[in-house]
């Protein structure tokens, strides 16, 4: 039963909701026990939803309209959920509870949807594996193989919406974070244009690159999702306030109209391709990437061509040169002023206060704080310190509007670009476990790009190889998800 046969079961009082919901929360506490998808199951939370919505269901109130009546939705622990801890995987952040509800939270709830819990992540989303987990926390595990990687920083969410049925997740992404473990659990993983996605209530990773956008098991789960969380919000200043544009009408005149900012995403399901033009990256192939992974992603594109795509061959060579350099001297800058903030004084951890105020704030920052993130602040101070802001994190932004200003050209002419999401297919962790910060970081060289320019992204799976799931990654121009969803539902895996 998919999502919206789902839905209207639960608007027919077909589908008890409560008893339901319970029986959800229990298959989610059976999944945890082997795969570890969860820092927290908000089972109260979960529960008194469904009761209200038994409630009004009763009484016939309009809650039949609301888009995701009855929908279990889990939530990336970086996003604040009222009166449930909220961690973003970090242990110096262990007891915070917010008072507020983040803006998509908000527009979950309105809409029906049942918060189910907060997934598991690398400590503030530093990690393409999620392996780099907080001190005490749990690392997920593949759903294919358990002795694997599912990939990070969103790796719970993007494993539990292959695990869990009639379930949406909501990841985050600064540099990959949703379309790497999409890839590496064999889902759709949607990251927005920067600002299509309020980022109030975010707990930020870097505050130039961090997007919030939904993760499921089909395209039309991924869409439905994304029209519930997209659009302007007051509290988020990066948040995009569309202005109106002149239109003609079928009559040839001229009327002002808000565009995009109710954009009905689920209109571009199955939409034809037929005529579209998709840019093969060139250099996202060959050397570095596995031969099984490059073969899939070439069907998917054969694929498109079949349905009347036209694939031809681009050179895309600043974003993949200097991506990756150009990514972690921005993300490593603002990474290290925004936990600065965690210090045991305001909220989340603390400990006995002793010695002055830097002694005390050392202890706990040390004691809590995984080696992750304190590689990552030390990275970033660095490249902030005087002398040397000019010449790594400044040129870092010059470099940023070079990728964009490249990118920009590229869409003259096509409508999507596509690569291989991950180059390499899901790792075991003992194998991670060789490898280096550098080799680590080295694995987001395909996602960090698009990232850094802002530009919507999509995770599609291909194909299957050793039993493990492939990804191809399909980028758009500013505000174009919508192309990315036609593209993306023209030929969807596992139908």
């Amino acid at each position: 039963m998919n999502t919206k046969e789902f839905i209207e079961k639960i608007k027919a009082q077909e589908i008890d909701i409560v008893e339901h919901t319970y029986k959800l929360i229990e298959e989610c506490k059976e999944i945890n026990k082997e795969y570890d998808y969860f820092n927290a199951i908000a089972e109260d939370l979960a529960l008194n939803s469904a009761r209200e919505i038994k409630i009004q269901l009763k009484q016939k109130a309009k809650i039949k309209n609301k888009k995701l009546l009855g929908i279990a939705i889990s939530v990336k622990d970086a996003i604040c959920v009222k009166d449930v801890e909220t961690t973003a995987g970090s242990k110096i952040l262990q007891g915070y509870k917010p008072l507020f509800d983040a803006f998509v939270i908000q527009k979950v709830k309105e809409e029906g949807g049942i918060i189910i819990g907060k997934t598991s992540q690398d400590e503030f989303g530093f990690g393409g594996f999620s392996v780099n987990v907080g001190i005490g926390f749990k690392v997920p595990k593949n759903p294919f193989d358990r002795e694997r990687s599912c990939g990070g920083s969103s790796g719970g969410a993007a494993g539990l919406a292959q695990k869990l049925s009639n379930h949406i997740a909501l990841g985050e992404s600064t540099g990959g974070s949703i379309v790497e473990p999409a890839s590496f659990c064999g889902v759709y993983g949607l990251c927005p244009t920067y600002g299509r996605v309020s980022r109030y209530g975010l707990i930020d990773f870097a505050n130039s690159l961090d997007k919030i956008g939904p993760i499921g098991k089909t395209i039309e789960d991924v869409a439905l999702l994304m029209d519930v969380i997209a659009g302007y919000d007051k509290n988020d200043s990066t948040s995009l306030k569309l202005k109106p544009a002149k239109i003609k009408d079928f009559r040839g005149t001229e009327n002002s109209k808000n565009f995009l900012v109710n954009e009905n995403y689920e209109s571009y399901l199955k939409k034809p391709v037929k005529g579209m033009k998709i840019g093969i990256i060139k250099e996202a192939f060959g050397t570095g990437v596995e031969r099984e992974v490059e073969k899939n992603v070439y069907n998917g594109i054969q694929e498109l061509e079949e349905e009347g795509a036209k694939a031809e061959e681009i050179s895309l060579e600043l974003p993949i040169k200097y991506g990756i350099a150009t990514y972690y001297m921005i993300a490593t800058s603002e990474a290290s002023t925004n936990l600065a903030k965690y210090c045991g004084m305001r909220y989340g951890i603390s400990e006995k206060l002793e010695g002055n105020f830097n002694e005390y704030f050392t202890s706990v920052r040390s004691n809590n704080f995984g080696d992750e993130a304190k590689r990552r602040i030390i990275l970033g101070t660095f490249a902030r310190m005087a002398g040397y802001r000019d010449a790594f994190y400044l040129k870092a932004m010059k470099v940023r509007t070079l990728m964009i200003n490249e990118y920009k050209k590229a869409f003259k002419k096509f409508d999507a670009l596509v690569s291989p999401t991950a180059s390499i297919l899901p790792p075991k962790f003992s194998e991670i476990e060789k490898l280096t910060p550098l080799q680590h970081y080295m694995i987001d060289v395909m996602t960090v790009s698009p990232n850094v320019a802002g530009l919507p992204h999509l995770n599609v799976p291909v194909g299957f190889e050793k039993n493990l799931p492939v990804g191809r990654l399909l980028i758009a121009d500013h505000l174009q998800e919508g192309k990315l969803i036609q593209i993306g539902s023209a030929v969807e895996k596992g139908e």
